[in-house]
């Protein structure tokens, strides 16, 4: 079942242009959105959440239009990039204070099981948390208020791989929980961690959207690794 979907959604910027993106998302599934920087990924993901408002095209979250609905939708999404934007000298407990009022279904009871699931301390700052930490802390405050679907923006970008390990471990556990998570990355090695479906973009246009192993049957060579069927696509885009 579909829980999210774009219907050719179009950007024209003046040295770029996202042209008819159509994609949809499985619910309790993970999707990888693999390109190379430059890409389009941010732009569909900020297109997605109305953070750049497309030239044209559909959005739909829980078969509800995004445009009339954004409020009821984002109360349901959760949005996280690999950088924290959080006051950094701010203890934790203050952040989620302020944070929970914006959200009726807020649930202290999640809360509670995702901070000991991540391991954080209320009483640390931003400012002193690992960048893998740091994730985490995004992630917690989706979590809390109940956010059915997941939308992660270069979320293991720049993390060592101890961080981006663990990360992904916490995606597979999330999965188990029912969340929808979409990942964009250009970490091909993650993919093959935990992806079930993946996106691939290039120049600004999707060139496929499969499961994973419908991704490696159809578009890869004997014996390919996710990685090389990438780079040997990004190759042949280019030409």
């Amino acid at each position: 079942m579909s829980i999210v979907e774009l219907k050719e959604v179009c950007k024209t910027y003046p040295a770029f242009e996202l042209k008819d993106i159509s994609f949809s998302l499985e619910e309790g599934k993970i999707t990888g959105f693999i390109g190379r920087n430059g890409a389009g990924k941010t732009t569909t993901i900020k297109s997605m959440l109305n953070l750049v408002h497309p030239d044209s095209g559909e959005i739909y979250y829980f078969g509800l239009p995004l445009a009339g609905h954004e409020r009821e939708i984002k109360q349901r999404v959760g949005y996280s990039t690999g950088t924290l934007s959080w006051y950094p000298r701010k203890p934790i407990k203050n952040i989620v204070e302020v944070t929970r009022m914006f959200y009726p279904n807020w649930d202290e009871k999640s809360y509670r099981k995702y901070m000991e699931l991540f391991g954080l301390d209320e009483s640390k700052k931003p400012i002193e948390l690992s960048e893998g930490m740091k994730v985490k802390f995004n992630l917690l405050l989706a979590l809390s208020h109940r956010a059915e679907v997941l939308i992660l923006d270069e979320p293991t970008s720049g993390l060592d791989p101890f961080s981006r390990d663990e990360l992904l471990e916490v995606f597979a556990t999330l999965k188990e929980h029912g969340a929808t998570i979409l990942f964009s990355t250009h970490i091909t090695f993650d993919l093959e961690r935990v992806a079930d479906n993946i996106i691939y973009i290039s120049q600004g246009e999707i060139r496929a959207a499969a499961s994973k192993r419908d991704f490696t049957k159809h578009l890869g060579q004997a014996g390919e690794t996710l990685e090389e069927i990438f780079l040997r696509l990004e190759r042949k885009v280019t030409e």
